[in-house]
């Protein structure tokens, strides 16, 4: 039988041995609280704004080829009606008498203000349809000093004419489409033609129309 002594020097050994491969826990830096992103509202998905630049810009690529090959092909066409009316009224002459069967009488001012462009414009636009009896010049009612430009019974049938013509043309262009379409797409053109409009108004030296003159009125009223 070993000595006690012996026996008792083991056991502290083995309880030294056993300590020593024991892993140490490392010390753990104190946690930080990191915000949390923030939960869409119920029912709703989080929009993945990554690819919106490049969606952006082949949709925007897209809109400007098609508004080119509009302007082209409106140019070749010249939108101008069909049958025997067709192209016989220039764009110019057609808004005039549009905007004084809309608005009524009124002078080269007041017309001017409403479509957007100067007095010496109108003044010389407005020339030919008083030669050839579409517009009158008459004394103001309420001021007979004062003249205002006038829809003539003729230039009334004449406009009236053009319209027929314009409006077959885009009932042609637009057969098989359903009325809420076209309905839409006049929406949608009339709002870029207010935006054109809109932006030209800030560009400093240039005549525009006014964006009343995209013809809306003109399309739905008549």
């Amino acid at each position: 039988m070993p000595p006690i002594q012996d026996m008792t020097s083991a056991a502290s050994a083995s309880r030294e041995t056993a300590s020593s491969e024991e892993p140490t826990p490392e010390a753990t830096p104190p946690e930080t609280a990191s915000p949390e992103p923030a939960s869409p509202a119920s029912g709703t998905t989080a929009p993945d704004t990554s690819a919106a630049p490049f969606a952006d810009a082949g949709l925007l690529d897209a809109l400007q080829h098609q508004v080119a090959v509009f302007a082209r092909r409106a140019e070749q066409t010249r939108l101008g009606g069909v049958g025997q009316v067709r192209n016989s009224m220039d764009r110019a002459a057609y808004l005039l008498l549009n905007r004084l069967d809309q608005e009524g009488p009124m002078g080269v001012k007041a017309l001017a203000a409403g479509m957007g462009i100067d007095s010496s414009t109108v003044t010389r636009q407005v020339a030919p349809l008083v030669d050839t009896g579409l517009v009158m010049r008459t004394s103001h009612p309420e001021d007979g000093r004062a003249v205002v430009l006038e829809l003539s019974v003729r230039g009334l049938a004449r406009l009236e004419e053009v319209r027929s013509s314009r409006r077959e043309l885009m009932a042609q262009v637009t057969d098989g489409w359903t009325e809420e379409e076209r309905d839409a797409f006049t929406t949608l053109l009339t709002r870029f033609n207010g935006a054109l409009a809109a932006r030209a108004a800030r560009l400093p030296g240039a005549e525009q129309e006014a964006p009343g003159e995209s013809g809306a009125g003109e399309s739905r009223g008549r």
